[in-house]
């Protein structure tokens, strides 16, 4: 164990600068994430007037929006170091924040939320797990693991500090202006000044026996494989299951008589769970590669999923919560991984940007197909049954999937 233990500070020293630097891209990717934009989704909706249907109609078009610009706008990373694009994306970020607070009409107010959400959500995660999976090898599982709770951080600092900022001032618009200058004073020089040196995997990552690069793929090639729209059909689940739960978790309170206070305190358990099970997988992936783990990640997903099909006491929250977790950590571990053992990384930031498009999509999806089931009769907890076969399904195309990514790198 302190082997171990002396062995990731050894790592984590001597990579910090671009440890550090990831860390800080999935934090300030927290900008244009559902959760920080939902904090003041009711003062938006007093101001402009909206219905709850109609705010949600706003959220879904600017989300699809951005989910279809992403794979463009993810290939500068193919052209230009990551620190280039952060030089360009950051302010494009903060411009957002400061436009969703001066917003004079509902159009304006929808281009803020695609803004937020392409240069938040989409690139500030699409640069981070981009580069990082270019700079390691053997330790890229390992290296994944420690820059993906930024974003944890973030949903557990940040609303605190809205509210805080938002109750001092009295006017919910200067937890955005301040949101903008925390990105371009701090953000950025920060995660500019730590990228700007390029990371090489050294020799003795390039040649253990666990984790391997593939070829490098075309993005014309990757959109023509069939193996691509396999993985796809797995690595969307957790994200697609994770927001609608979210997104309907007034619903499901209401339904199953809970305390309100109950889905607030299980969220701690949930980002406590992610870290944890984060690292787990790292140590994973970088002993027997992320291929190799690929079907068995939904697992505890398929079992989140039941839970909250079958339980109904409130402990079933708690352990949707934990399994959730598990779900989120070697989800965010395994799929930073995944593409350079599938694709190689020359054209690592095309290709990652038409699988974040495709996950920011069914995040778009989810909550309005899931909505019009419910209001059809087809209750939350019945959908969740099926969300949970389809984690089992899934599995199966990724075992598929897997054997096939094998079979032609074994044949060369």
């Amino acid at each position: 164990m302190l082997t171990v233990l002396r062995e990731n500070s050894r790592f984590v020293r001597d990579n910090a600068r671009w440890l550090g630097g990831g860390f800080l891209l999935t934090l300030f990717s927290s900008f244009g994430q559902t959760f920080f934009i939902g904090l003041s989704g009711n003062d938006l909706r007093q101001t402009f007037n909206l219905s709850g249907g109609a705010f949600g109609a706003i959220y879904m078009v600017a989300t699809l929006a951005s989910a279809a610009s992403l794979p463009w706008l993810g290939r500068t990373l193919d052209l230009m170091p990551g620190w280039k694009v952060t030089r360009f994306s950051m302010p494009a970020l903060a411009f957002a924040c400061v436009l969703i607070a001066l917003a004079p009409n509902v159009a304006v107010l929808a281009i803020a939320i695609y803004l937020l959400r392409l240069f938040g959500q989409g690139m500030m995660t699409e640069i981070a797990l981009t580069e990082i999976g270019r700079w390691f090898a053997a330790n890229r599982g390992r290296a994944m693991a420690l820059i993906t709770p930024g974003q944890q951080l973030g949903s557990t600092i940040f609303p605190a500090v809205v509210i805080f900022i938002t109750q001092s001032s009295g006017d919910w618009r200067m937890a955005w202006f301040a949101s903008a200058a925390l990105v371009l004073l701090v953000g950025l020089p920060a995660i500019v000044g730590l990228m700007r040196v390029e990371r090489v995997p050294q020799s003795q990552e390039t040649t253990v026996a666990g984790p391997r690069t593939a070829r490098d793929w075309s993005r014309k090639e990757v959109i023509r494989d069939p193996v691509l729209y396999l993985l796809l059909v797995g690595i969307l689940a957790p994200a697609f299951i994770g927001t609608v739960v979210f997104f309907h978790q007034g619903y499901l309170i209401e339904l199953r008589g809970y305390d309100p206070l109950v889905f607030a305190i299980a969220f701690p358990v949930m980002s406590v769970t992610t870290i944890v099970a984060g690292f787990v997988c790292g140590y994973l992936v970088d002993r027997f590669g992320a291929l190799r783990l690929l079907p068995f990640f939904l697992a505890p997903l398929a079992v989140a999923s039941a839970a909250v099909g079958l339980v109904t006491p409130v402990w079933g929250v708690y352990l949707f919560m934990l399994l959730l977790g598990i779900s989120f950590g070697f989800t965010s571990t395994l799929l930073g991984a995944l593409w350079p053992e599938v694709y190689g990384v020359a054209n690592l930031g095309g290709i990652r940007a038409i699988v974040v498009a495709a996950m920011v999509l069914s995040t778009a999806i989810g909550p309005g197909l899931t909505g019009a089931l419910i209001d059809l009769g087809v209750g939350l907890p019945s959908q969740m049954l099926w969300m949970a076969a389809w984690c089992v399904v899934a599995s199966f195309a990724l075992l598929s999937a897997t054997r096939t990514v094998q079979r032609r790198e074994a044949a060369g």
